[in-house]
């Protein structure tokens, strides 16, 4: 069994040597693939901070009646932060709404002057909703609808949501992320696919220059394993060398294009390749391997019909 490995081992060393142009052809058209998936990574990753950034400045505000106390709003803040839809819940007193009021107004007289001649505090204490996703807001605000009195005295609770007022940029985000995520995902199949069809025929290539070494040894009766085993042991060097090279390959790339992409979308490509290096490390090494692996079988098994 040891020496049946050992000569699969060398056999397919000395075939990957021997036939060192079309190797570097298939490592080179497997490079291509990887770093194709590579790149479906990166912009699927970007595209989902790009839509979270986006989305986090989307949120519901409610509004409550100055008579409001502080103790009912709290609770409810409680309440909504206990939901499964909502991200978090911010709440700002009617003394932080007003010291807002004055640093945002300090250069208008106008707005200060009348400010002063009030005699109470006109404005009104808010919580700032943010939902996990843009389709949560809905069923937020018909929960809130629910909670404008108070259940034990039904006195007026929440002077108004502005829910209605947002809703029409909910809605259009809502669906702008859909369709991102959807066309995100298809792009990312389609490549891939192509990447994969693409590494099967340009491995069927190479193991068709070994066809007559083929025939010989079934010829003189060598085991269809044996016939397979070297093959199959170039295409994980195919995979693996493949494999390192991309992510050789990304990390100058990336390096480059991370700092222009923390300008523009707050986000670092090169940071997100570093701190997620074993993650990315494993998609690219594994999925060359496989790619090598499964086009070096299937090649040998039917287009030659060992």
């Amino acid at each position: 069994m040891l020496t049946s490995l050992r000569r699969v081992f060398k056999a397919g060393f000395v075939g990957f040597w021997r036939n060192a142009y079309v190797s570097l052809a298939s490592i080179f058209v497997i490079t291509i693939s990887l770093l194709v998936i590579g790149a479906t990574i990166f912009i699927d990753q970007t595209l989902t901070v790009s839509l979270e950034r986006l989305q986090s400045k989307v949120d519901i505000n409610v509004y409550f009646v100055t008579t409001a106390e502080e103790n009912d709003i709290l609770k409810l803040k409680t309440e909504l932060e206990a939901l499964a839809d909502v991200e978090s819940v911010t709440y700002t007193s009617r003394e932080e709404e007003l010291e807002k009021y004055r640093e945002e107004h300090r250069n208008d007289e106008v707005a200060m002057q009348a400010l002063e001649e009030l005699d109470d505090n006109p404005l009104r204490a808010t919580l700032a909703i943010q939902a996990k996703k843009t389709s949560h807001y809905e069923s937020i605000a018909q929960f809130l609808d629910e909670k404008k009195q108070l259940e034990t005295t039904q006195t007026q609770l929440i002077s108004n949501i502005n829910y209605i007022k947002n809703k029409e940029a909910i809605d259009n985000l809502t669906t702008i992320i859909q369709a991102t995520e959807q066309a995100s995902f298809i792009t990312m199949m389609v490549l891939v696919v192509a990447s994969v069809l693409i590494t099967l025929n340009t491995v069927r290539l190479a193991i068709y220059t070994s066809r007559e070494e083929i025939s010989v040894m079934r010829l003189v009766g060598a085991s269809n394993m044996f016939i397979r085993g070297p093959f199959m042991l170039q295409g994980i060097m195919y995979g693996l060398i493949s494999g390192v090279l991309a992510l050789l390959i990304l990390y100058p790339i990336l390096a480059y294009l991370g700092p222009n992409t923390e300008t523009f979308l707050e986000f670092n490509l090169f940071s997100y390749y570093v701190s997620n290096f074993a993650y990315i490390f494993s998609i690219l090494v594994g999925t060359g391997v496989v790619l090598g692996l499964v086009s070096s079988t299937f090649a040998v098994a039917r287009y030659l019909r060992v």
